[in-house]
Formats: structure tokens, sequence, C-alpha cells
């Protein structure tokens, strides 16, 4: 399993980023391959300063080795080896009417001292981080994911959806990320799903994002936009880096573990706003945005 899907991310990586580039029609992704002293590494794909992204990383890396201490405390085990593999995406636009994104699927093994998996599980999603809301741009990003969700089980969307408003939530500032999407951890084999079922709805899930995503692109691009409306940007992405530097489980799983700094802190913006004590003005898009954010709701 985690050779089998280790390839498919592999694909997916080559995939996203040619498409991506496609859209962009400008910039093109650079390459870093990295390797993990303890063991595994990964392959880095940024872009920077493109006609519409901004900045973006398209991430694989499959790693092993001794479970680091911050694991072993969280499973309850004195010593074990593990394996994880993924791919991890963050698009930052150019224009404040494209909205960030970010994605994940991953992957994970625990073995036993004679090597024998212990435990496996899949996790993963998407979520959709606008500045001004088109709500027709947050229902097709939900109902691309309800429509790959739908294939495997009609709970899967609305519990991957709920989860996702929970997980992707400012705790300090009371406010939602972004309008959410889907996120589901811990997927494991169960009396109704064998880990090949997991596979094959992760896998479902991954090759849906880039038409939850580029025909939202392909719709704002071009729209023109002001220094007030890429001012507001700037504010948002700030709360975009309070999330991931304060609540995200990845983000403080990789500084906790000597995780690679630079392919963790690839999420981040490049350029962003901390304005003391911002409010929009009532009535104005920015606040109807904030409202939304406020307050999650159904897209679907």
């Amino acid at each position: 399993m985690k050779d089998q899907f280790y390839k498919y991310i592999e694909n997916l990586q080559d995939q996203i980023t040619s498409k991506l580039e496609e859209v962009d029609g400008t910039a093109k992704f650079e390459e870093d391959i990295w390797e993990r002293e303890e063991g595994g590494g990964g392959r880095t794909r940024v872009i920077e300063n493109g006609a519409i992204f901004e900045k973006g990383g398209v991430n694989i890396s499959a790693v092993h080795g001794e479970l680091p201490e911050v694991l072993r405390t969280q499973f309850k085990v004195k010593e074990g080896n593990f394996f994880a593999c993924g791919l991890s995406l963050v698009m930052h636009p150019v224009n404040p009417f494209v909205p960030t994104v970010h994605a994940n699927w991953r992957y994970f093994e625990m073995y036993d001292a004679a090597g024998n998996i212990v435990t496996q599980w899949f996790g993963g999603g998407q979520d959709l981080t606008p500045y001004y809301l088109f709500e027709e741009d947050a229902t097709h990003f939900h109902t691309v994911c309800k429509t790959a969700c739908d294939k495997h089980h009609l709970a899967f969307y609305p519990n991957f959806k709920k989860t996702c408003d929970t997980y992707f939530w400012n705790v300090h500032r009371k406010e939602a990320r972004g309008v959410g999407g889907l996120f589901f951890d811990y997927l494991k084999e169960t009396d109704d799903f064998s880990i090949k079922d997991r596979y094959n709805f992760v896998t479902e899930i991954g090759n849906s994002f880039l038409e939850s995503y580029v025909p939202i692109v392909e719709g704002r691009k071009e729209k023109k936009f002001t220094k007030m409306h890429k001012d507001w940007q700037e504010v948002r992405r700030g709360r975009y880096v309070e999330f991931n530097l304060v609540h995200d489980r990845g983000t403080l799983f990789g500084l906790r573990t000597n995780g690679r700094i630079e392919s963790i802190l690839m999420s981040l913006p490049p350029i962003v706003q901390w304005k003391y004590n911002h409010h929009p003005e009532n009535n104005s898009e920015e606040a109807k945005l904030l409202d939304v954010l406020l307050n999650p709701r159904e897209w679907i």
C-alpha cells in the first residue's frame, strides 16, 4: 500500500504542477530534491512571481525511521518505527479575487519490533480561502468535493465538511480560515471499509482537486483590482499565517520532529499585513466575507 500510494502522489504532483503552470502561463515550478537525515526525503516544487500565482508549492515526501518522541507519546508506545508519505499544496494568487487553496493527502504506517504493521491510515482534505466572497465559487468547490465523496459513501461529505469547518477555525479570532471543504484523518480499516477502500476514496478526492479549483481561477484571474483590494488580501493572509503557526497540526508536527523547515513554511504567503484592530466597513464586500467566516454555512 505504501508503494502504491507513493507512486500515486508522484503522478498527481506531475499532473497538478503541469496544469497550474499552464494556468499561470508565465512562471514555472522550481524543483528541489531533498533527503531527511533520519530516513527518506522529498520532492518540493515551488512557483513564485507568476502572472497568476504570487507563490505556491506542490510537495511530496516519504519519510521513515524511528518514531519521534512526540509520536511515541501520542501513540503511548515506548518504541517503534514508522513510514509516512503525502502530497501537500498551497497556492497564493496575485489577484485578490482569486482564492488561496490548500490540500493534502497522506498515508501513515507504524511497525512493531518485528516489522509488522501495527496500524495504518489515510488522511487529508482540501479547503478554499477566498478574500472576496463569490458564493457560486464556494458552491462549485463544495459540489466537486461532495460529488467525489458520494461515490464512496453518502455520509462522507457532510461528516468531513463539518470536520473541516471545525479544524480550520482560528480559535483566538473566533473565525474560520476560509469557506472550508473536506478534512479527514485516521481513516483506518474497519468492518465496512478495507484499507483499499480507503485508498480508493482518498485518490478520488485527490483526482478531483484540479476540477474543484482551476475553473474558479480561470473565472476570476482577469478581474481588475485596486490597492485597496490588495491591502485586504494581505490582511487576510495574516490570519492564514496565524492559523498555520498557532493551530495547524501538520506545521507543528514538522517543527517538533526536525522536519525540513523550508518545506514546512512553504505554505506561508510572500507578503502579509497586520493592521492594529482592523475592521472592514459595515456592509462592504470585505464585511460580507467576514460575516461568512464568523458564521460558517452550508454551501450545498
